[in-house]
C-alpha cells in the first residue's frame, strides 16, 4: 500500500472514532431532553451495544489491516496506538471500574507491546507498597493517555530505544517517570499539542507533569498525582 493512501486510511479511522466517541457521549445528553417515555433503557442498550460493535468490527478491523500491511514500524506504532485511542473510547462509554494496579498493569503490556513491535526494550520498575485505590474510568484514561503520549514522544521523535517506566509512592503521591535513551528534550515540539495535552491531563488528575534531561542521555517525563484523588 501506497504511504499517502496508508495515512490518509489512518486518519479516517481515527476521525470515524471520534466521531462515533462522540456520539456516544453526546446520546444520553441529547435523550435527556426528549420527554419522557416508557422503559427506553432497553433500545438505549441495544443502540449502545451496536455502535461499541460498529468501532470493534469496522475501525478495529480496518486499523489491524493498517498495523500488518504498514510499510515501517513507527507507521504500525501509529495505528497501533489509534487503535488503543479507540479501545479506550469504547471502554470509557461502558464506564468499566478498576484498581491503579489493573491500570498499571495495562500500560505496561501496551508499552512492551510498542516497543517490542519497533525493536526497543522496555524496562519497568514498581514499587512494591504501591496502595491499590480504585480509579474512575476517566482517571484511568488520563494515566493511559499520558504514558501513551509519553511514549510516543520517545518512539517517533527522539528515536529512543530503550525506555524506562517507573512507578513509586513519594511523600503520599503517585510517581511515574518515563525515561528514554533518545535525542533528549529538545527533539519534542516545547509545545506541541501532545505535550499541552499531558500538562492539562495532568491538572484533571490534581497532579503536575515535567519534562526533564534524563539520566541515559534522553528525556525524561516525570508525573506526580496525589493518591488522595486517584479514586
Amino acid at each position: 500500500m501506497a504511504a499517502p493512501l496508508l495515512w490518509a486510511w489512518a486518519l479516517s479511522a481515527s476521525l470515524g472514532c471520534l466521531l462515533l466517541g462522540w456520539r456516544l457521549w453526546r446520546r444520553p445528553r441529547a435523550e435527556a431532553a426528549l420527554p419522557p417515555t416508557p422503559d427506553p433503557a432497553p433500545a438505549v442498550a441495544a443502540e449502545r451495544e451496536r455502535i461499541y460493535a460498529d468501532l470493534h468490527d469496522d475501525l478495529g478491523a480496518k486499523l489491524l489491516t493498517l498495523i500488518y500491511r504498514a510499510e515501517s514500524p513507527l507507521q504500525a506504532d501509529l495505528a497501533r496506538a489509534i487503535l488503543q485511542d479507540l479501545r479506550d473510547v469504547v471502554t470509557r462509554s461502558r464506564g468499566t471500574p478498576g484498581t491503579l494496579a489493573d491500570v498499571l498493569a495495562d500500560i505496561r503490556a501496551e508499552a512492551g507491546q510498542r516497543l517490542a513491535a519497533v525493536g526497543g526494550e522496555l524496562r519497568w520498575e514498581q514499587a512494591p507498597d504501591l496502595p491499590d485505590p480504585v480509579l474512575d474510568t476517566g482517571r484511568a484514561l488520563h494515566l493511559h493517555r499520558i504514558v501513551r503520549e509519553a511514549l510516543s514522544n520517545a518512539i517517533r521523535h527522539a528515536q529512543a530505544h530503550c525506555i524506562r517506566i517507573r512507578v513509586r509512592l513519594q511523600a503520599g503521591e503517585l510517581w511515574l517517570d518515563v525515561t528514554d535513551d533518545g535525542a533528549g528534550v529538545a527533539a519534542a515540539p516545547a509545545a506541541g499539542t501532545g505535550m499541552r495535552s499531558m500538562r492539562a491531563r495532568a491538572e484533571a488528575l490534581h497532579g503536575r507533569i515535567d519534562w526533564q534531561p534524563g539520566t541515559w542521555g534522553g528525556a525524561k517525563v516525570l508525573l506526580r498525582v496525589p493518591l488522595e484523588d486517584a479514586g
